[in-house]
């Protein structure tokens, strides 16, 4: 099977000195151009994740036709019998597969991802190549037709004006895709696992704190009680700027005020106004230091941005400090830091550094930033899991239950979080799974003593009187059983 590559390249679409740095997928005769022109046509409003799974889409249909060539005469069952092999995988109950694939199932999710994929990257092709199409839409049942409302509706009926039908609409209900994914598993509620409050304290202090280098564990407490304490997600933490942190001028408790600004619409700091007259901080950072936004990358030193909703016409979000001590707590840390972070030679504005010797004074990576974390719970003897709310985005989850079990209104909690639905925050204000077991066990408790006598016996036997019988067929020598046996515990 000839191998298929993905690189990343960068495109020369015009005479301008502007380059477009996508993922590309490399074949033995060159690059795949039919992905590349789809790619090109919709890199102006989609991210470079959303990129690297259409590529990654179109890398496994390629392998799988390259496998299955001249096998089939209709593109649709190819395609139909794809999907299945995704769902199922390509090997035998004894593990062979001589198409040398070596697919493993995938989850039900990830493949309808996939599907989703490669619908619109051959729809695009059907419409810009005049290929044919590998998953056409059908006339769609009356019970799929339902589906298909009931889903447009669940979509849109939160948008403004949402509750108003397209003229299209009756035509998309009679649609269905020839080729559909499974339905996945309902997640009913989606607990919000947070960071445990008892252990924060031992982590803040110990474990992040315990860095051997005092400028890390400095800088890794900022960005923890940013997290923590004013439930900022830790890709928008990397975005901080230096000027972004201001002396509070209202209230006088001796903490700071945190701007956090839209990585490319965002205002510049002091005023900037660069030889264009634009003042975005896209604009300052392609004049001032020839760099894209962080968002704009690829690699490991992309850093995204999942914000929508902002304070003020600057492009910036506010973050509230709650309880309000933790914005004492970091204005008297980011005073420290600063005596770290000034000296350093930097070719950007960006707040959080490196301190490693082979990148020291570079932007600090999320990569980076996670080793660090997992390093810092070591420390205390724990390690990173999800299921037990052990991860850097945890502790956003952390400060919306604090705030809700505080008893804060949730158009307050909507504000803080810079949701953009009340709906958003209700995985804060519901019950999680570790609410529910509490609740029981106290529950338990009140009915100690008072269970029914179906489980009452007239003789509480112990484990000793038990032992006392004897177990022939398990212990016939009696090492462990019977009325006296070879090997005793200390209290026999």
């Amino acid at each position: 099977m000839a191998a298929l590559v993905k690189v990343q390249a960068k495109i020369k679409v015009d005479n301008t000195g502007a380059l477009l740095n996508i993922p590309v997928l490399l074949t033995e005769h060159g690059v795949f151009e039919p992905l590349l022109d789809y790619i090109v046509s919709q890199s102006n409003n989609r991210s470079p994740p959303w990129m690297d799974r259409v590529v990654f889409s179109c890398q496994l249909l390629l392998e799988y036709m390259e496998v299955n060539r001249d096998l089939f005469s209709d593109p649709k069952l190819l395609f139909q019998y794809f999907v299945q092999r995704l769902s199922n995988g390509t090997m035998d109950e004894n593990g062979n597969d001589p198409s040398g694939l070596f697919w493993l199932p995938r989850k039900v999710s990830n493949v309808n991802q996939l599907i989703s994929a490669l619908n619109g990257l051959t729809d695009w092709l059907v419409i810009h190549h005049e290929t044919i199409a590998l998953n056409p839409f059908n006339e769609a049942s009356s019970h799929q037709a339902r589906l298909n409302y009931a889903a447009w509706h669940k979509r849109n009926q939160h948008n403004f004006l949402g509750h108003i039908r397209p003229q299209g609409l009756p035509d998309l209900m009679r649609k269905a895709r020839k080729v559909r994914g499974k339905k996945d598993v309902i997640k009913v509620d989606g607990d919000a696992i947070s960071f445990p409050e008892q252990l924060f304290q031992s982590f803040f202090v110990r474990g992040v704190g315990g860095a051997k280098d005092h400028r890390v564990a400095i800088r890794d407490q900022l960005i923890l009680l940013l997290m923590h304490g004013a439930g900022v997600r830790e890709s928008d933490a990397l975005h901080l700027w230096v000027d972004d942190v201001f002396e509070d001028p209202i209230n006088d408790n001796n903490s700071v005020i945190v701007r956090l600004y839209h990585p490319e619409d965002g205002k510049a700091p002091n005023k900037w106004i660069g030889r264009k007259r634009q003042s975005t901080r896209a604009a300052y950072l392609a004049e001032k230091f020839h760099l894209p936004p962080r968002n704009k990358l690829t690699g490991t030193s992309r850093v995204g941005w999942k914000t929508r909703i902002v304070d003020h016409s600057d492009n910036y979000i506010q973050l509230h400090w709650f309880p309000s001590y933790y914005g004492e707590i970091f204005a008297l840390l980011w005073r420290q830091y600063l005596l770290y972070l000034l000296p350093l030679e930097r070719s950007h504005p960006y707040a959080f550094v490196s301190f490693s010797r082979e990148r020291m004074g570079h932007s600090l990576t999320l990569n980076a930033f996670n080793q660090s974390y997992k390093a810092a719970l070591a420390r205390i003897d724990q390690v990173v899991s999800k299921s037990e709310g052990r991860t850097p985005h945890s502790h956003r989850h952390a400060y919306g239950r604090r705030m809700s079990n505080a008893g804060i209104d949730v158009r307050i909690i909507k504000k803080a979080l810079h949701h953009s639905s009340l709906l958003s925050q209700a995985v804060y204000t519901q019950p999680g799974v570790r609410d529910v077991t509490l609740a029981f066990e106290q529950a338990t408790q009140k009915l100690a003593g008072q269970h029914d006598t179906l489980f009452r016996e007239e003789v509480e036997l112990s484990w000793k009187t038990i032992m006392e019988q004897g177990f022939d067929n398990i212990d016939p020598d009696g090492l462990f059983s019977g009325r006296f046996p070879k090997f005793r515990t200390p209290s026999t």
